[in-house]
């Protein structure tokens, strides 16, 4: 059966427009000036919509026309449209840009695609879009939300873009040309998100087949559910690079969440790196525990709930130089957020490893002493057989050492409580995959995430989970709601 193009579309065109806008129309409403289309369709390429708004505002406030733009450097170009990701390159092609245009094209933006492409940092994407949004001329433009959309249709099955363009350009309506990218970049920013698409909400349910689409999870003890209940959510994540995940849904995951404190191990990241909707996100305060060395381990808090204090590190350089712990104080529990080292290859650190775990838990019966104490992040070790898919493979490698489980083992017996484990005993339960030979889609994995509390707490903990549906790292997010 052939997909209902013409009727998908119609009924997009209605939903979509109280969707936010995507940049590129936002300034077309503004003005039709094929220049300030141009820049800012550079600009907007793998960059959020809010913050190419903003850059491209300050970059027409110093630069509203090609002759103004030719006085500016490149550093002075960078400095205006940061944090725009790929701001140094971009930089470099605006700078370009004038030379090129009064050389090839006597100082005049050109209005056709094949001319477009000739110029710095333009791609057929946006050589399409300006065209289009610019001149009014039909023209097709494919990004990788209509790429995807058109394949998960199964209207066109293609490999990329420009697979998809040729395809469009031979069956897609004329009349559809234009608009198409606007409400696909809409709906796909909207609902037909690329990690965990809204199916559950999506206006086309009934026509779409959802081809190879792996839907959010909804239910009744679901994400979006957990707020209703009563207790603290907690969750953690290894992101294995805020940086990077946040091109991948990183808000939107946390915002599903809804949590009251959401931590994260492994950003590889200093603030000053970070882009600004990370480091204000409304509603919450964030800590930052970076490492010393740049792109390297680290830890930050997001929490809703303002701490008595925060504590950073162990008061041990050898440690706290890697960003390893970062702990609140609340009221009535001390939140302990632990990025563990791994015994790497060959063990070569595990010595470092088992030094670092008994410093921690001297501190963490300090604390306990005190009030109740949560433990979450990356243990970096599978405590037992079930919790990884291949035991007798892994007994001499990093995380899966008797050594290492020992430690788990002490620290159980003494009483303190992992969590996930209170509510499931199932094997298969995993929280991290390799990369490699297509792990996490087979469930060849680990549980290494965990939230573990204190013996006096086991009553005060009401669930625990691990979210294996939310992709982004290579590891998952783990939750606990605490009463």
């Amino acid at each position: 059966m052939t997909f209902p193009i013409k009727k998908a579309i119609a009924i997009l065109e209605k939903e979509v427009a109280a969707y936010q806008v995507p940049v590129v129309d936002l300034i077309a409403a503004q003005t039709k000036d094929p220049f300030k289309v141009l820049v800012a369709t550079i600009l907007s390429a793998r960059t959020k919509d809010e913050v190419t708004a903003v850059a491209s505002k300050r970059l027409f406030e110093r630069a509203a026309t090609l002759s103004e733009l030719a006085k500016l450097s490149a550093s002075q170009i960078e400095k205006i449209i940061y944090p725009v990701g790929f701001f140094r390159n971009k930089s470099r092609y605006l700078e370009q840009l004038p030379g090129v245009l009064a050389t090839e094209f006597n100082s005049v933006i050109p209005s056709e695609v094949d001319a477009l492409v000739r110029l710095p940092g333009v791609g057929r994407k946006t050589a399409n879009l300006v065209v289009a949004v610019a001149f009014s001329k039909p023209a097709i433009c494919v990004d990788t939300h209509v790429h995807r959309i058109m394949n998960i249709w199964g209207y066109v099955q293609t490999e990329t873009p420009l697979q998809t363009e040729i395809a469009l350009r031979e069956k897609l309506p004329p009349e559809l040309w234009i608009k198409i990218n606007s409400i696909l970049v809409a709906f796909g920013q909207g609902t037909c998100k690329p990690v965990r698409p809204h199916c559950d909400r999506c206006i086309l349910s009934d026509l779409c087949p959802q081809l190879g689409v792996t839907p959010r999870k909804v239910s009744p003890e679901g994400i979006k559910n957990s707020k209703r209940k009563s207790g603290t959510s907690l969750v953690s994540w290894n992101v294995n690079g805020l940086r990077a995940v946040h091109k991948k849904g990183f808000l939107e995951i946390f915002r599903d969440f809804d949590a009251d404190i959401f931590a994260l191990q492994e950003i590889k990241a200093n603030p000053e790196q970070l882009p600004e909707d990370l480091l204000a996100i409304s509603g919450y305060r964030v800590y930052w525990n970076s490492a010393v060395k740049k792109g390297y381990s680290g830890t930050a808090v997001y929490s809703r709930l303002e701490p008595l204090q925060v504590i950073y590190g162990l008061g041990n350089t050898a440690y706290d130089d890697e960003g390893r712990v970062l702990t609140l104080e609340f009221d009535n529990f001390y939140f302990l957020n632990v990025y563990f080292p791994n015994s790497q290859h060959g063990l070569t650190r595990i010595d470092y490893k088992m030094a670092f775990n008994q410093a921690l838990f001297g501190f963490v019966e300090e604390l306990s002493a005190k009030k109740s104490v949560i433990i979450c992040g990356d243990f970096n070790v599978a405590h037992k057989e079930i919790d990884l898919a291949n035991p007798k493979a892994n007994v001499k490698n990093p995380g899966f050492t008797p050594l290492e489980r020992a430690w788990v083992d002490e620290i159980t017996k003494i009483g303190y409580i992992d969590t996930f484990r209170m509510f499931n005993k199932e094997p298969g339960q995993y929280s991290w995959w390799s990369y490699r030979a297509n792990a996490r889609a087979r469930n060849i994995g680990w549980r290494i995430d965990y939230f573990f509390v204190d013996p006096g707490s086991k009553d005060r903990v009401q669930e625990a989970r691990i979210h294996d549906d939310i992709i982004g790292s290579d590891h998952c997010p783990v939750s606990l709601r605490f009463k």
